[in-house]
């Protein structure tokens, strides 16, 4: 059983290892993660019920220690898609709602404090009880998630263990973005414009693209409406820009050069990351 499940584990780590080497959770990214958990344990799962366990001692340590493993990566990433598909707009309301998440997590370690601390002081007088299959005690007020659960896959409370690694991985998760924002607050109230460094008539030719594409208010902006708010975000002033467009639009040759380049620098790059 422990060469098995190292094995699928391993694997494991490896696929979600690959989907984090950017430091972005995207939304993508998350439930791809949860797709190779899911099936991981569905592959842990099958071996379990075709094999099961040659004593009681290598069950209370699969599920005690082993299941929890994985299982935790699965809250983690489900609390992590769920706190990032609600989080709202703006850097006071952001910080606000993961503050909040935050509490939650104290709340759960404050309603299970007893388990909290038999697991991590790792007694083991109650593991027979707690993490062996259909020795379930009702007087320890056993979780929602294990009475629908299959209980030939299941113990008792694998699940809280596996709540109480996640929710670690959870709160290191909501600090971090915290951090970066108060950290981004700091950069920004030393410097809080963001001047245009690159020629105007670079800057033109993206916001006409933009504008072509209707990427503002699902085409309806104005150009003008567009520039202004440019002018203004990147501290610089265009100037007649719309005879700007017209000698773009007079170029015989290469009308859209900056896109171009911006096309190839980020095709550059991505080809950089990839080599390393």
């Amino acid at each position: 059983m422990e060469k098995f499940f190292n094995q699928r584990l391993l694997e494991l780590e490896s696929g979600i290892k690959e989907l984090e080497i950017e430091p972005d959770f995207s939304i993508q990214r998350i439930e791809a993660g949860i797709e190779l958990i899911v099936r991981c344990l569905a592959t842990v799962k099958e071996h379990v019920l075709t094999k099961g366990f040659k004593d009681t001692n290598e069950e209370i340590q699969f599920f005690k220690h082993r299941k929890p493993i994985i299982v935790s990566k699965l809250i983690f990433y489900n609390s992590i898609y769920r706190i990032e598909t609600k989080k709202p707009y703006g850097c006071k309301a952001t910080k606000k709602y993961l503050n909040r998440e935050l509490r939650k997590l104290k709340r759960y370690f404050d309603e299970n404090l007893e388990f909290y601390k038999y697991y991590r002081t790792n007694n083991t007088y109650l593991d027979e009880i707690l993490f062996v299959r259909g020795k379930h005690d009702y007087k320890l007020c056993l979780e929602p998630y294990y009475i629908q659960s299959d209980h030939n896959f299941s113990s008792s409370h694998d699940y809280k263990v596996a709540e109480i690694i996640a929710n670690d991985m959870i709160q290191v998760y909501i600090e971090d973005q915290l951090y970066n924002s108060r950290y981004l607050d700091k950069r920004m109230a030393k410097n809080p414009n963001l001047n245009w460094t690159s020629s105007k008539t670079a800057l033109i030719e993206l916001i006409y693209a933009m504008h072509a594409q209707g990427v503002f208010d699902h085409g309806n902006a104005d150009i003008k409406v567009i520039t202004k708010k440019i002018e203004k975000m990147f501290n610089v002033d265009l100037g007649d820009f719309y005879h700007t467009y017209l000698e773009l639009r007079g170029r015989k040759i290469n009308r859209t050069k900056f896109i171009d380049t911006l096309r190839e620098s980020l095709v550059k790059k991505m080809d950089e990351q990839d080599e390393k």
